[in-house]
């Protein structure tokens, strides 16, 4: 107990010093605290050239909603809105979760609400949960005319990661209230993501989690789920219940037109297979938990995954930096982990839309939402226009000066709404205009209310 103890410290110190160590300048320094000039810009690299599909693809519409007047005057948000959920729902509602905080970091203070609307512009509060500890991965799925709410559940302290399990509220077909949260039997899991694929309820979900910024290569597994009454959740196959072991936590899946199932996972602590980055995997047809994966050393963070015309789409965080890629290369061990996440949260951000190629299975980048600072944890609803899809979203002001991330998670973020527009024929690259640009999104919007 004893020797453990004293490892514990080290590990404590080297870690600390490990970030003075590889700190490149007093610049580097401050964006790691958060205490930049409000006007500071972080380091960043214009856009790759985009590598479209069969599709092209324009942002037609961005537009603020939360905080914003459409809200309930009685619904008072906190300054960090970020974690967040949409679906359309069999009542003909859309229905929008997200956490409320007084900034990224874990807090007590922390609620989650859920609001509905029939035109996505004005909406009702339908509920809110808060326990006293942080809440956090709220997901929605509709089922059979139930509507789910998803939560994980974390710690008080602000600077750690501590999984505590996995909860659920729900809606039921023709009920006017939701039910309080109740625990799932998956102790200690995040769940990452849910949806409903070919006439069944699917759940991927992480164990481990707190592995992630405690630097102890101790791995994490990766599930995927699946459940006819959106409570009882089990392995796809019993016999092969992990899809992923080593460093990978979020993972999102797609199944393709044909069978296959799709799936990016985002491999920040990293593993001696796949190294830091991400993972592109793809599964067989009437085998959805036999993933095979290619490494990426882009972090596509917080990863959407969907459909569209037979294309596979995914939305995720994407560092501005020159080549996009996670791994510094510097180091080793728990001080390479340390590095990767200095130069990370040290560089600007965006939310970007990318496609999947299957042949090879690579992902291609496609264009850039307008978003910065701390950003990016999209949701997709389908739109009234079959050549439409609606995401949803958070950033930093958009308006505002593009901080670093570690900047932009002390100061306010908030959702917002996009429309892009699908158009048939193979696009060209950016350079060739085929991309429309963004619409001018004129000033910043008003500050929240409270």
């Amino acid at each position: 107990m004893r020797d453990s103890g004293v490892q514990k410290i080290l590990g404590v110190a080297v870690a600390a010093l490990s970030l003075l160590f590889v700190a490149r300048g007093a610049e580097h320094v401050a964006l790691f605290v958060g205490v930049t000039s409000a006007d500071a810009q972080a380091p960043f690299a214009p856009a790759p050239i985009a590598e479209l599909g069969a599709e092209r693809v324009a942002l037609v519409d961005t537009r603020r909603v939360v905080p914003s007047a459409g809200l309930p005057t009685d619904l008072r948000v906190l300054d960090a809105n970020n974690n967040l959920d949409a679906v359309s729902h069999s009542d003909g509602r859309v229905y929008l979760a997200f956490r409320s905080a007084p900034n990224h970091f874990a807090s007590p203070d922390t609620e989650v609400f859920v609001v509905s609307s029939a035109d996505e512009r004005t909406w009702q509060l339908e509920a809110s949960f808060a326990v006293g500890t942080d809440l956090r991965e709220p997901r929605l799925l509709s089922l059979d005319g139930r509507l789910f709410l998803y939560v994980s559940k974390l710690g008080k302290r602000p600077y750690a990661f501590e999984p505590a399990g996995a909860w659920v509220a729900e809606k039921a077909a023709g009920a006017a209230g939701w039910s309080g949260l109740e625990a799932l039997d998956l102790p200690g899991y995040i769940v990452w993501r849910v949806k409903s694929a070919r006439g069944r309820a699917y759940m991927s979900a992480y164990r481990g989690g707190g592995n992630l910024y405690n630097f102890s290569g101790e791995p994490i597994a990766v599930r995927l789920l699946t459940s006819t009454d959106g409570r009882r959740w089990q392995p796809l196959d019993e016999e092969h219940p992990d899809v992923l072991e080593g460093g990978v936590s979020e993972a999102e899946f797609e199944f393709a037109a044909d069978g296959a199932l799709l799936a990016v996972g985002r491999n920040e602590a990293g593993d001696s297979r796949y190294g830091y980055g991400s993972v592109v995997c793809d599964a067989p047809a009437g085998e959805p938990w036999r993933w095979a994966c290619q490494a990426d050393p882009r972090k596509y963070d917080s990863p959407l995954m969907f459909t569209h015309a037979g294309e596979v789409y995914l939305v995720a965080r994407r560092t501005a930096n020159e080549d996009g890629a996670y791994d510094r290369g510097l180091g080793w061990g728990s001080l390479r982990s340390v590095i990767n996440q200095l130069g990370y949260i040290s560089t600007a951000k965006r939310c970007s839309l990318f496609h999947v190629v299957r042949s090879p299975l690579q992902v291609a980048f496609v264009m850039d939402l307008p978003s910065r600072g701390d950003t990016c944890f999209p949701a997709r609803v389908d739109s009234r226009e079959p050549d439409e899809v609606v995401l949803y979203n958070y950033s930093s002001d958009i308006a505002g000066p593009d901080v670093a991330w570690s900047v932009g998670q002390r100061r306010p973020t908030y959702i917002y709404r996009h429309v892009l527009r699908f158009q048939p024929g193979a696009g060209l690259s950016l350079e060739s205009g085929d991309v429309l640009a963004p619409p001018a999104l004129g000033p910043s919007a008003p500050e929240p209310r409270g």
